[in-house]
């Protein structure tokens, strides 16, 4: 079994710990905001380990939308490049979890229908996409 390496970010190691520690009944809002958060757990591409991220709960019927904002920065956060080299994922969603395989979404118009269910869920996102000149990458995970 790999190893899990919790995020050198606080708040997020924080969260996760909060989140799984509680089996999904606390930590489950980002921060001050009460949106909800899933928990993503994957394989680092570089070490092999096991990586936790909170990102924002995004529906779309039986699929998670998984959108690589990192807030607008001008670089893709570590887990696209870890989704990308293996999409296997366990998503937790409050107290349920769920095996799912995450794959990029490339064709434009399965990315524009995308991108609108998690602006939808999350406006900020059309904001990030407006400071940074990268294509914010989307991710869709499906059930196994």
């Amino acid at each position: 079994m790999a190893e899990y390496i919790p995020s050198p970010t606080e708040w997020v190691r924080e969260q996760v710990e909060l989140y799984e520690g509680s089996g999904g009944t606390e930590g489950a809002t980002l921060r001050d905001t009460g949106l909800p958060v899933i928990i993503v757990t994957n394989r680092g591409n570089k070490t092999g380990a096991i990586r936790k991220t909170p990102l924002m709960r995004v529906k779309d019927g039986d699929n998670y939308v998984l959108v690589g904002s990192r807030g607008g920065a001008p670089t893709n956060p570590v887990w696209v490049y870890n989704l990308r080299a293996d999409g296997s994922v366990e998503i937790r969603d409050q107290t349920e979890v769920h095996t799912m395989r995450a794959r990029e979404i490339t064709d434009a118009d399965e990315r524009a229908q995308a991108w609108a269910v998690a602006v939808a869920a999350f406006p900020n996102y059309e904001e990030y996409q407006g400071r940074t000149s990268r294509i914010i990458p989307v991710f869709v995970a499906e059930p196994v």
